[in-house]
């Protein structure tokens, strides 16, 4: 997907000569602390960012440095941390705006395709998302990306102010559920642990490099990781 990427901003590199290879039924997960480059990685895979160096493909298309809304319509479904759904718009507007690109009757079909994934939303359908909970507001941000079926999901801290238990879920049931579903996931989380147990793969930044990558199991065992990622500090 990403080979010998570099981006940032103003011409200046915040990442440098990353690769991330994801594929279909597989979540890959990206940890590190805080200011490691984890976001703008992401927003640079998405269109948002620009790239000053390597590649990026989806289904073997270059999609470097294309506009944020051409990605979207190649099968990319982007997430982003803040600013992910619209408060004023009810849950149903929310939905129908995620399938600005279809006709009137997919759009009715991708919406029930959606509640039947995300079933607790069907009893929201008129409230405004404004009003939803933070776990509701993170199911209708992923609901809204899904009305256009992507074939990759990138979701950038999906958990975060989100409590324990309803962090779980979605990381567990929701989003782990993506990949087994066929869809291809990156994902970048602050929660370590939680992170490595719905991986298939990892990759550890620091600095805006990849510092460490591995199978979960593997960086379950390495001592580097666990210090710095699984100690007292690390999100759990």
């Amino acid at each position: 997907m990403a080979s010998q990427v570099s981006a940032g901003y103003d011409g200046r590199a915040i990442v440098h000569g990353i690769d991330v290879e994801a594929n279909p039924g597989r979540v890959v997960s990206i940890v590190g602390p805080n200011g490691s480059g984890k976001s703008t990685l992401l927003k640079s895979l998405v269109g948002v960012v620009p790239i000053l160096g390597g590649a990026v493909s989806v289904g073997g298309t270059d999609i470097t440095n294309l506009p944020p809304e051409k990605i979207a319509t190649m099968g990319v479904g982007y997430v982003p941390q803040v600013d992910d759904v619209f408060p004023p718009l009810t849950v149903k507007e929310n939905l129908e705006i995620g399938g600005y690109l279809l006709a009137r009757h997919q759009v009715h079909e991708r919406i029930g395709a959606v509640l039947e994934f995300f079933p607790r939303l069907k009893r929201m359908m008129t409230r405004k998302a404004g009003k939803l909970s933070g776990g509701e507001r993170k199911m209708l941000a992923m609901g809204r990306v899904l009305m256009l079926s992507p074939s990759v999901l990138v979701l950038d801290e999906p958990t975060a102010n989100l409590a324990p238990l309803v962090a779980t879920q979605l990381l567990e049931e929701y989003i782990r559920g993506f990949a087994d579903a066929g869809s291809t996931v990156l994902l970048v989380e602050q929660r370590a642990k939680a992170a490595l147990r719905i991986s298939d793969w990892t990759l550890v930044l620091g600095g805006g490099r990849v510092v460490l990558s591995g199978r979960p199991d593997d960086l379950a065992d390495n001592p580097v990781f666990v210090e710095s990622f699984l100690g007292g500090g690390a999100h759990l």
